[in-house]
């Protein structure tokens, strides 16, 4: 079973950046996506990307802020976030799946998740 760790949460000033981390266990060939979720708020779904890395989707608050990338050489997919209002404060997971979809019930595996407070 696929385990996820997430890291490279932490503490940013507005307009700042932070690159998280979501590296796998072992390789998998799977659809990667970042979903938050902030206190009192449902989940969100943020990024995700295609197997090969040449798909890439984003959730509209993010779209032009954050970008997605993966190196499977590493085992390792990135979100880079740039441009980092208050309201990007959240918990952030990175997830699997089979297929290609923002639809959070479809990943099979999780990670446990990194915090990121972005101080206004």
């Amino acid at each position: 079973q696929v385990q996820l760790v997430e890291s490279g949460g932490g503490l940013v000033q507005a307009g700042g950046s932070l690159r998280l981390s979501c590296t796998a266990s072992e390789r998998f060939l799977n659809f990667v996506g970042w979903f938050r979720r902030a206190p009192g708020k449902e989940r969100e779904f943020v990024a995700l990307i295609s197997r090969s890395g040449g798909s890439t989707s984003y959730g509209d608050s993010v779209k032009g802020r954050f970008t997605i990338s993966r190196d499977d050489t590493k085992n390792t997919v990135y979100l880079q976030m740039t441009s980092l209002k208050p309201e990007d404060t959240a918990v952030y997971y990175c997830a699997a799946a089979v297929r290609f979809t923002a639809w959070a019930p479809s990943y099979e595996y999780w990670g446990r998740g990194t915090q990121v407070t972005v101080s206004s």
